[in-house]
C-alpha cells in the first residue's frame, strides 16, 4: 500500500465508537474514502457525519460481522460508493466475563462462549474473506500490493483473566490466524497484521467508577494511564502504509500484563 491514502477506499467495523472510530476519523482525514460499518447504525451515521463535517468522505453502513448476508451486503453497498476497498481495518467485537462454573454452581451457559467467539473470531475472519476475494481482483500498485488487512486482538489472547475463556480463547484465534492469514493471501499481494491492544479509553471503560479506571491505569508499566483511541489509530495507519510489515501481530499496551483477576 502506498503512504499516501488520499482517495483509497477503506472499510472500518465497529466503527461507531470507541477504537473504531479513532481509526475512522484517522484515515479520512489522511483522505480516505470511509465506510463505516456497525452493527450499531446510529453510531455509524454520528461518525460519518463528525467525518463529513470536517471535509472528510464516510458513509455508515449496518452491518452483523458475524453473518454473512449482512457483511456481504455492507461491502457491496461501500463499493458501490467508495469502489473496492483496498483497506479492511478489524475492529467490530464483544467483551464481557463469565466464570466457568457460576456462582449457584451451575457450568457457564454455552451459548455465551459460542456467541462471543462467533462475532470476535469468525466475524473477522467472515470480513477477511469477503474483503479479500474482491481486493484480489483490482490492479496491483507498488510492490505488487493489492491491498492491506488489520485485525483487532487483546492482550487477553496472551495473559487471559479469570472469566475473560471466551474472550481470550476468541482474539487467540484472530492472533493465532495472522501468519496463516498473510502466507494465504501473499500470492494476492495482501497484507495482514494484527493489533493486540491493552486497556484503553474507550466510552465502555468509561463507564466504570473513576477508582476503578485509576486501579487499571496504575497497573500498566508506563505510561500509567490508559491507552488513547487515538494511539490506536496511529498504529493502524502505520501498519497500513509500511509495506514490509505483514503476519505480525503487535501488542500495544504499555507494557501491560495482566494479572490472573
Amino acid at each position: 500500500m502506498p503512504t499516501n491514502f488520499e482517495n483509497q477506499a477503506a472499510l472500518v467495523t465497529g466503527s461507531g465508537s470507541g477504537l473504531g472510530e479513532a481509526v475512522a476519523h484517522a484515515l479520512a482525514q489522511a483522505g480516505a474514502r470511509v465506510a463505516l460499518l456497525d452493527i450499531n447504525l446510529a453510531g455509524a451515521e454520528r461518525v460519518a457525519a463528525d467525518i463529513r463535517a470536517q471535509g472528510g468522505q464516510a458513509l455508515a453502513l449496518q452491518c452483523d460481522i458475524s453473518d454473512e448476508a449482512s457483511a456481504t451486503a455492507a461491502i457491496e453497498a461501500a463499493a458501490q460508493a467508495h469502489g473496492d476497498a483496498r483497506i479492511l481495518m478489524n475492529i467490530a467485537g464483544i467483551g464481557g466475563a463469565k466464570r466457568v462454573i457460576q456462582r449457584d454452581g451451575a457450568p457457564a451457559p454455552l451459548a455465551d462462549f459460542e456467541r462471543t467467539v462467533r462475532i470476535n473470531l469468525v466475524g473477522t475472519y467472515n470480513m477477511v474473506r469477503l474483503m479479500a476475494a474482491r481486493a484480489a481482483k483490482l490492479e496491483p500498485l507498488e510492490d505488487g500490493a493489492r491491498g492491506v488487512i488489520v485485525n483487532t486482538a487483546s492482550v487477553a489472547a496472551f495473559d487471559g483473566q479469570v472469566g475473560q475463556e471466551a474472550y481470550a480463547a476468541s482474539k487467540a484465534g484472530v492472533a493465532g490466524m495472522t501468519l496463516p492469514l498473510a502466507r494465504d493471501l501473499a500470492q494476492w499481494g495482501i497484507r495482514v497484521c494484527t493489533i493486540a491492544p491493552g486497556i484503553f479509553a474507550t466510552p465502555l471503560l468509561k463507564e466504570l467508577p473513576e477508582p476503578v479506571q485509576q486501579s487499571l491505569a496504575e497497573s500498566i508499566p508506563f505510561p500509567k494511564r490508559l491507552g488513547h483511541p487515538e494511539e490506536f489509530a496511529a498504529l493502524a495507519l502505520h501498519i497500513a502504509s509500511n509495506g514490509h510489515l505483514n503476519g505480525e501481530v503487535i501488542r500495544l499496551d504499555g507494557a501491560l500484563r495482566m494479572a490472573p483477576r
